[in-house]
C-alpha cells in the first residue's frame, strides 16, 4: 500500500531529519550563511590587502638583511616597522582589525566547508590560524606592547625538547610546516591560486605573474622554517628552530645563500602585491 512504509526506511528518513536538526548542520548552514552574506566580501578585500602590507613590508627588510642593513624579517619585524612611520598606531590597529576579521572569515568558511569539502575546510582553519597570530601580533604592537617572534619560536621549543618525545614532536612539527611550504610551491608552480582569485580577463596574465613566483618564495621560505625544525629536533638544540626571520637569516651563512635571499624577498613582496589583488578580485 502507498502509506505503508517499511521500518527501516522510516528509521532512515528520521535519521536524516534528525541530522538536518543536529548543533553541527545548524553550526554549517549558519555559517554558509554568513559566508554569502555581501558583507564577506569586504571583509575579505580589507584582510587581504592588510596581509599583503605585512608580506610586503618583510620582503623589504629581507632585502635589507640580504644587503647588510639588517632588521627582522618576520611579522613581529613588520610591526615593528609600520610603528615607526608616522601613521604607525593607525596602521597597526587598522591591519590587527582587519586580520582579525579576516580570520573568522576563515573559521566561517572551515565550518560551512566541514560538511563535504574536508581537504576545503582544513586549509580554510589553517589559514585561520595564521591570520588570527599575525592580527592579533599587530594589535599587541597597536596597544605598545612587543612580541619577539624568534625568541617565542625557541621558549616553544625548549618547552617542547622538556619531555621525552619532546625531539619526535619537534621534528613532526617541522615535517608538518615543511609540507605546508612545499604546499605553497607547488599551489604556484600549478597556479591552483586561480581557485581563490577571479579577475578580470585582461588581468589574469598580471595576477599570475604575482601569484606564481609569490606563493613559491612564500613556499621557499615556510619550508626552510620546517627544515630549521628538524634540525633542531635530531640535534636536541632549541637554538637552531628559528620563525621566517631565523630562516631567512640563515640563507646569509650559505655559499649563495644572499642571491637566494633576495629572490626570496623579492618574491615575498610579489606575494604581497598578489595578496591585495585577490581581495579585490576574491573568488
Amino acid at each position: 500500500m502507498a502509506g505503508d512504509v517499511r521500518p527501516e526506511a522510516r528509521a532512515r528518513a528520521d535519521g536524516e531529519d534528525g541530522a538536518s536538526h543536529s548543533p553541527a548542520r545548524k553550526a554549517q548552514d549558519a555559517a554558509a550563511g554568513v559566508e554569502d552574506h555581501r558583507a564577506t566580501s569586504w571583509v575579505e578585500a580589507a584582510g587581504q590587502s592588510a596581509n599583503g602590507v605585512v608580506h610586503m613590508v618583510i620582503g623589504g627588510i629581507g632585502l635589507s638583511v640580504a644587503f647588510g642593513a639588517g632588521g627582522s624579517a618576520d611579522q613581529s619585524g613588520a610591526m615593528r616597522a609600520l610603528r615607526e612611520t608616522p601613521v604607525g598606531g593607525l596602521a597597526l590597529w587598522l591591519v590587527g582589525v582587519a586580520l582579525v576579521a579576516l580570520a573568522l572569515h576563515a573559521f566561517v568558511i572551515a565550518v560551512a566547508d566541514s560538511r563535504g569539502q574536508r581537504r576545503s575546510a582544513m586549509r580554510a582553519a589553517g589559514r585561520g590560524i595564521g591570520h588570527a597570530v599575525v592580527g592579533g601580533t599587530a594589535l599587541v604592537f597597536a596597544v605598545g606592547g612587543s612580541v619577539d617572534g624568534e625568541d617565542a619560536t625557541e621558549s616553544f621549543s625548549t618547552g617542547v625538547l622538556q619531555h621525552p618525545i619532546g625531539p619526535w614532536l619537534l621534528g613532526a612539527a617541522g615535517l608538518v610546516i615543511a609540507g605546508v611550504g612545499i604546499a605553497f610551491v607547488i599551489r604556484g608552480a600549478r597556479r591552483t591560486f586561480f581557485e581563490d582569485v577571479a579577475p578580470p580577463r585582461r588581468f589574469r596574465r598580471v595576477v599570475e605573474a604575482l601569484g606564481a613566483p609569490g606563493f613559491i618564495a612564500k613556499g621557499v621560505a615556510v619550508t626552510i622554517v620546517g627544515g630549521l625544525f628538524v634540525v633542531a629536533a635530531v640535534r636536541q638544540d632549541p637554538g637552531e628552530t628559528g620563525g621566517l626571520d631565523g630562516a631567512l637569516q640563515s640563507l646569509t651563512t650559505v655559499p649563495g645563500g644572499v642571491v637566494a635571499l633576495v629572490a626570496i624577498a623579492v618574491g615575498l613582496i610579489v606575494y604581497g602585491v598578489y595578496c591585495v589583488a585577490r581581495g579585490v578580485w576574491a573568488r
